[in-house]
């Protein structure tokens, strides 16, 4: 009885994991139903591997936000940052993942794909908006920190903010499947710590110490092993809610603008 016991317990957790496995993407990339368009306002590029919203700065010659959002969102939700920086003279490009909204067909959404995105985001900024390194600022929320460390490995934009950010997607998955082998199951990885040291230019994370999504812990790590970092933690905050808030304004300005 024992024995069988044992069998169908072990029947049943590689059917789990074998579940986790092939259906991992949909998982750790669960675009939200349906596309949204931003308002008039913002203007879209069509690219190959990628659509971009893009806000222009008041004036010419301003500093310009790349940003990367979250998990369960898409190019609209990102558009009260257009405005937040706008109002603070800086130009905004937000872009989209493959298989997410307006890029749904430019699917399906992997970490390939988003690097694919993401350089093509890059280029756009600066071969057609003319935006020099120098005058660029990698913005990344969530699974979005990603790309924007991905990117600033390489040497792309001056500074770099960094809203609830993860050392790697295996460090998320463990905490969330802590019975489930993630850091051998996991295809899209986005080891943000691995690159951590090719990051010269200033970085500023922000994240909240009861975030309930990436743990205020990873955060902290990934900031710890930045070269130049400094971590806002805000008391209390949690996953989605420490972006908008008036302190990390006060401090987004400063540090974005100065």
């Amino acid at each position: 009885m024992v024995l069988i016991v044992l069998a169908t317990l072990g029947v049943a957790y590689a059917a789990v994991v074998a579940l986790v496995f092939f259906a991992q993407r949909a998982l750790v990339f669960p675009a939200p139903t349906g596309a949204q368009r931003p308002s008039p306002a913002s203007q879209l590029v069509d690219l190959p591997e990628t659509v971009l919203l893009v806000r222009a700065p008041p004036s010419p010659g301003g500093r310009w936000v790349l940003h990367f959002h979250g998990n369960g969102e898409q190019l609209a939700s990102t558009e009260w940052f257009a405005v937040q920086w706008a109002e603070r003279g800086v130009g905004f490009v937000a872009v989209e993942y493959p298989g997410y909204g307006l890029a749904k067909d430019k699917g399906p959404a992997s970490e390939e794909t988003i690097v694919r995105a993401a350089e093509a985001a890059r280029r756009y900024v600066r071969d057609v908006l003319g935006v020099s390194d120098e005058r660029l600022v990698l913005s990344g929320q969530s699974l979005g920190s990603g790309p924007a460390v991905r990117l600033a490995s390489e040497g792309v934009g001056a500074k770099v903010v960094l809203f609830t950010p993860y050392t790697s997607l295996p460090d998320v998955g463990a905490r969330v499947l802590p019975f489930v082998p993630v850091r051998w199951l996991m295809r899209d990885r986005f080891d943000s710590a691995a690159r951590a040291a090719l990051v010269r230019q200033p970085v500023l994370v922000v994240h909240g110490t009861d975030d309930e999504v990436v743990p205020f812990e990873l955060g902290e790590a990934l900031s710890k092993a930045l070269p130049s970092a400094r971590l806002l933690r805000i008391e209390g905050g949690h996953h989605n809610d420490v972006s908008d808030r008036g302190v990390v304004w006060a401090e987004l300005e400063v540090f974005v603008t100065k």
